[in-house]
């Protein structure tokens, strides 16, 4: 690896910059292009071996360039590796199968990607997954049902670049300083962390239910994890089902909004993307630019593992994602063989499940644990969706998971050819020939001043039909409450079905997909399609793609109000977006603050009754309530009240209680509206509120970022924003702590921000931060570097032309290459 930087040499450096860059392109113009097929997903590169051009510039962001998409991924994997090996590394161990090996059967997992509760299933599952060559399956299919040649070059040059960092560097970082575990990868290695991220949603959230399927009579030592209790009773299953696919209670969440060149001062679109992910773990964004001369230029964040970028902007079109409202999988009920519980009947004739038996190392050595899983046409046999939705195996009945992201590959592809968009015409001819992305919806603004919201998601080939016809008794109550539906497995009639213009079966085609072009703006909060434009609202859709004249969100109310407010009044510039995202408005607050400050005003004597009985003297947070700006700016005083407030009346009182004029589907956007002011839960929340507050210390008016932060290198950093309960647009989600002084760290929130536009030039305008920073190694100058940005509401100028980039004056050129 060669590297150029230093003070006081800026023409050199831009000289040498230029040459390597020339040199580069010299290559790319004479070097014939590697075969993917001499050369397969697991061999070494050909040639000489891979290299990259990166340039580093400011917050440690790098320009990676690189001849063709083997080279490219090579560059990327290795400019990953440097920022995040230990991360990397431990997800790795994740799909390999192997964290009972390494960290012990019983420890959690950090749940990044699986929401197994503790090692042992996890590998159970994905040393299932392995040992059945499901990746090597997906990976062999041929495009557009499975991945292209040019992912495929990608996912073998990242695996190689990460291997020649860990080659050619030492990790600092102690979360793995030194650990046996961090090891090279393979090609199927990245495939494998995709398709964890494919099916995040399905499969990946049912991992302990398929670990503890066991037929009837089965020793319970057999079990990965807890036997399934009695089925839910109609009513209580579909609450759970609602609870379970409720996007509001993810850790994965994000805002969007798009605005089209009717609202913009001059013609061009604007994007402004919110995701909210964890700011730890293996699902963090990470940060780069990826370029091609003349086949690929494109900016923004990339999932750890990934060899793309996932969201983001190019010199015409710029994209984001929100987590969507389409319930991913079903179910199928199965009729048993009354003489075997492993067979089970379609149109009368028995079926064997098919076993598998899976081994898992642990610490310690010894010999392997072994458990088995049963597998159906349909899929895995599951014991639950989450504790709520029990799914008894019994002697007649068990009940079969269908994920049909378990057969998408095509994620990263998706991404790839957005990336190359020209437009969100170009968009959208990517999503429909690519059909990979699992779970989220896409919101998209261009040059020329379009915008697009799509819901192209894969999702269950569920009709609204087909669920009437058959569905269970189970599925007649789950289906209405959340999409989730449960199918007769016994009939051959109930079977998905195709669409003709979709790539894989039993999924529906991209014509099916709810969509909305060229609105003054399209905006999504991780509710339905239904209000992306309040004035334009999108209907005629599946119940399983999520659900129309329904309550929305708090959050979702507030964005619509704040994003048609700045559509009307038009003239909307990068900077409005900018504003937009650390407005920090509480609409919570605009909706209940005044009327919660009067109910208390009101309490006799200014005390109210605890959840434990005690009277509590409320009387100076009245005041305090009445004076709260309606903001969770950092220096908000009164937000840290409301917030503890609020989340003890929401949770201890129904909506119903709640508000005084209740959910109207003519005014969705208004209503429910009217604190209750006689509501008896208000004084016992304003009492718990002002107990706990007082028991830790904390004054009633204190500014919100002296109890909302988080310890970077020693600095106590405050936050600002605030929950999904508030509906704040920059969502910030932290545990509460009243020992270590109310919320001292974030769990996940606002992440990679980007604010994007287009001035006629050749360079896109754009604003972007990485909230919690490029690196997790705390030796990392880019540990904390935009955490702190991010405190003081600042922002990153994006460099994305070659001129911005080499005049950087912190760049820092490298160029990695493989030893061989």
């Amino acid at each position: 690896m060669h590297s150029f930087d230093g003070p006081g040499r800026t023409r050199p450096l831009l000289r040498r910059a230029a040459l390597l860059g020339a040199a580069l392109l010299a290559v790319a113009a004479a070097a014939p292009q590697a075969s993917a097929a001499a050369s397969g997903p697991d061999r070494g590169p050909s040639g000489g071996g891979l290299s990259a051009v990166i340039r580093y510039t400011e917050n440690g962001i790098p320009h990676i360039l690189a001849q063709d998409y083997a080279h490219l991924g090579f560059g990327t994997g290795w400019a990953q590796a440097a920022d995040q090996a230990c991360v990397l590394a431990d997800g790795f161990v994740t799909v390999a199968g192997e964290r009972s090996r390494w960290f012990g059967p019983d420890a959690a997992t950090d749940g990044s990607l699986s929401s197994a509760s503790r090692n042992l299933t996890s590998d159970l599952y994905f040393k299932g997954v392995r040992e059945a060559g499901t990746v090597e399956k997906l990976l062999a299919a041929p495009a557009p049902a499975g991945p292209t040649r040019d992912l495929k070059e990608l996912m073998r040059g990242w695996a190689a670049g990460y291997n020649a960092w860990l080659a050619q560097n030492k990790i600092t970082d102690p979360a793995c300083k030194g650990a046996a575990w961090v090891r090279p990868v393979s090609a199927v290695d990245v495939a494998a962390r995709a398709f964890a991220v494919s099916v995040i949603g399905g499969q990946g959230r049912a991992v302990d239910d398929i670990a503890a399927a066991q037929p009837p009579g089965r020793a319970a030592s057999l079990t990965a994890g807890p036997a399934a209790g009695p089925a839910a009773d109609p009513a209580a299953a579909a609450e759970a089902a609602r609870a379970f696919f409720d996007t509001g209670r993810y850790d994965m969440g994000s805002n969007a909004v798009a605005f089209s060149g009717a609202t913009t001062a001059n013609g061009h679109g604007l994007l402004l993307g919110n995701p909210h992910y964890p700011w730890q773990g293996g699902r963090r964004f990470w940060q780069s630019q990826q370029t091609i001369p003349g086949e690929l230029n494109v900016s923004g964040g990339s999932l750890l593992g990934t060899p793309v970028v996932n969201i983001g902007f190019n010199e015409k079109v710029a994209w984001s994602h929100t987590v969507a409202t389409g319930t991913p999988v079903n179910l199928h009920q199965l009729t048993l063989d009354p003489a075997d519980p492993t067979a089970y009947l379609v149109d009368g004739k028995p079926e064997k499940m098919t076993q598998r038996q899976v081994g898992v190392r642990v610490a310690g050595g010894g010999s392997p644990v072994t458990r088995t899983q049963w597998w159906t046409r349909y899929g895995p046999v599951v014991t639950g969706l989450g504790p709520g939705l029990p799914l008894p195996w019994t002697a007649g009945t068990a009940y079969a998971l269908n994920d049909p992201n378990a057969a998408n590959l095509r994620g990263s592809d998706t991404a790839l050819a957005i990336g190359k968009a020209r437009s969100v015409a170009g968009i959208q001819d990517a999503l429909k020939r690519t059909q990979g992305l699992p779970w989220v919806n896409t919101i998209a603004s261009d040059s020329a001043g379009g915008t697009l919201f799509t819901q192209s998601q894969v999702l269950p080939r569920i009709t609204d039909e087909l669920a009437a016809r058959c569905s269970t008794p189970l599925g007649r109550a789950t289906y209405p409450a959340s999409g989730l539906a449960v199918l007769d497995g016994a009939r051959g009639d109930c079977a998905l079905g195709s669409d003709p213009d979709a790539v894989q079966p039993g999924v529906f085609g991209p014509a099916k997909a709810p969509t909305l072009r060229d609105a003054p703006y399209a905006e999504n909060s991780n509710d339905s399609a239904w209000l992306a434009n309040a004035q334009t609202p999108v209907t005629g859709y599946e119940r399983v793609w999520g659900s129309l004249g329904t309550p929305r969100s708090l959050r979702t109310r507030g964005a619509v109000e704040d994003v048609s407010a700045m559509a009307a009044k038009g003239g909307l510039t990068v900077a409005d977006l900018q504003r937009q995202q650390f407005a920090n408005r509480v609409p919570a607050g605009d909706l209940a603050a005044a009327d919660a400050a009067k109910a208390c005003a009101a309490l006799p004597g200014g005390t109210a009754t605890a959840s434990d009985g005690r009277p509590v003297d409320v009387s100076a947070a009245c005041a305090v309530l009445a004076g709260w700006d309606r903001s969770a700016d950092t220096g908000s005083r009164g937000a840290l009240l409301f917030d503890r407030f609020w989340r003890k009346l929401t949770a201890s009182t129904a909506a119903k209680d709640l508000w005084l004029v209740p959910f109207s589907a003519a005014d969705p956007v208004r209503t429910p509206r009217t604190l209750n002011q006689a509501a008896p839960g208000i004084g016992r929340a304003l009492a718990d509120t002002v107990a706990e507050l007082g028991a830790a210390g904390i004054a009633l008016d204190a500014p919100l970022g002296e109890h909302q932060f988080v310890v970077r290198g020693g600095q106590k950093l405050p936050v600002p924003g605030g929950t999904e309960a508030l509906g704040v647009w920059n969502k910030i989600e932290a545990p509460w702590n009243a020992a270590a002084g109310g919320y001292p760290e974030v769990v996940h929130g606002s992440s990679h921000i980007q604010a994007v536009g287009w001035d006629g030039g050749r360079c896109p305008v754009a604003r972007t931060l990485l909230t919690y920073g490029q690196s997790s190694n705390p030796n990392s100058p880019h540990y904390a570097d935009q955490t702190r940005l991010f405190s003081q509401e600042r922002w990153v100028t994006s460099r994305f032309c070659e001129r911005d980039i080499l005049t950087s004056p912190q760049l820092k050129v490298v160029w990695p290459r493989e030893r061989r």
